[in-house]
């Protein structure tokens, strides 16, 4: 008997089709998720008074360096025989699906990088307002992953469950086994990590008085939380099966205890006024004149 709130989820995963190329709703979800990235980017720019090509650069160094990494990294971590031996697949394999959100983190850190260097802008303003974005553009995406009913959860008895009818095609309805919906659980701890965030940024100022100390916190709201859920989660690939930690929470710690390092290093020195180069900020009108009588 299905409890009295479990979702029976039989959601179609494509959007729409051209011939026989498919538009998915998680293609889409990457669209919002960088789009409302770039939004929030933004924001921080004007908020501070930077030009509006720098911004702009944002999705150049940004987005290629994330979906670059993410596919990499699935490609790496989780399947490394079969994309070593057939490297072409990593492109013409990439419409049946394969991202990781560590690759992602990892091309994210190298794309902050180059974006820093070519804006003149310290490497360590920009990891702090980059995680704006990339908590609440995690949520978006792990909706994706919802409504292509993957990374899905182990059997639990929760009234809130999920009965996943598409992983179990032709099984009747009463004997498909109810799952944890860890895509939710994920989605709605990187909503908290985001408002938090918000908070820092907008409420404490502590992206410039605390430099790394967003970026820390960050990285533990995200990667604190994959690696807990994980415990619930059903392996995503056979070799895993045994493993006491699993893929993604080994590739967790690192971020994990780098957010520690950054939280504790930005929170145990002075407290400090972080400002843009000459060269990165409005050289006209109002704005300008006010940012440099800031950084005098």
């Amino acid at each position: 008997m299905i409890a009295p709130l479990t979702v029976v989820w039989d959601f179609d995963p494509v959007l729409f089709s051209i011939g026989s190329f498919d538009i998915r709703y998680y293609g889409l979800m990457w669209v919002l998720a960088i789009l409302g990235g770039m939004f929030y980017f933004d924001n921080a720019c004007k908020r501070e008074g930077l030009s509006s090509r720098v911004s702009e650069s944002i999705f150049l160094y940004g987005t290629f360096a994330t979906i670059l990494g993410a596919r990499l990294g699935h490609c790496l971590f989780y399947e490394p025989d079969y994309f070593l031996t057939h490297p072409w697949a990593i492109i013409t394999d990439f419409r049946n699906g394969g991202m990781a959100s560590h690759g992602a983190a990892i091309g994210l850190l190298i794309g902050l990088w180059l974006f820093s260097r070519k804006n003149k802008l310290p490497y360590i303003w920009s990891l702090d307002r980059i995680m704006l974005p990339v908590a609440i553009g995690g949520a978006i995406v792990r909706l994706g992953n919802l409504f292509n009913s993957e990374i899905v959860g182990g059997v639990t008895d929760a009234a809130w469950g999920f009965k996943f009818l598409r992983l179990y095609p032709g099984v009747p309805v009463d004997q498909v086994p109810v799952q944890h919906p860890t895509q939710i659980y994920e989605a709605i701890c990187y909503v908290i990590t985001f408002v938090i965030l918000c908070w820092l940024y907008y409420g404490r100022d502590l992206g410039r008085r605390r430099p790394g100390v967003m970026f820390g916190v960050g990285l533990l709201g995200i990667f604190v939380t994959r690696f807990l859920i994980e415990f619930i989660k059903l392996d995503q690939e056979a070799f895993e099966a045994g493993w006491w930690l699993n893929m993604g929470q080994i590739l967790s710690i690192p971020f994990i205890l780098l957010g520690i390092y950054m939280i504790y290093r930005g929170l145990h020195r002075p407290a400090v006024v972080l400002q843009p180069t000459h060269s990165a900020v409005h050289t006209s009108g109002e704005s300008s004149k006010k940012h440099k009588r800031r950084m005098k």
